[in-house]
């Protein structure tokens, strides 16, 4: 997977997760959390989502790099890239 195709799949998992949102507004660089209605239940579907979709693990000590949605993409990447 490409970047984009990352930020499209991230995306989606957010949109699934909080319909009521309008994600084509998102600051890149700014907390997700600030941002739209998400709580650390809605975060913690998230992680299980790209666990179920992508097959990646996030360990707990990672959350933190998911905060922006340019933090999140520069650390699923990596873990993509051959997707």
């Amino acid at each position: 997977m490409n970047r984009d195709q990352i930020q499209s799949a991230l995306l989606e998992i957010i949109n699934d997760i909080l319909p009521d949102e309008d994600l084509a507004k998102l600051d890149p660089d700014k907390k997700l959390r600030d941002q739209v209605g998400l709580d650390s239940m809605d975060f913690l579907d998230i992680v299980m989502e790209l666990r179920k979709r992508y097959g990646i693990e996030v360990p707990e000590g990672d959350y933190p790099r998911l905060a922006t949605l340019t933090s999140s993409l520069d650390y699923l990447e990596p873990k993509l890239r051959k997707s």
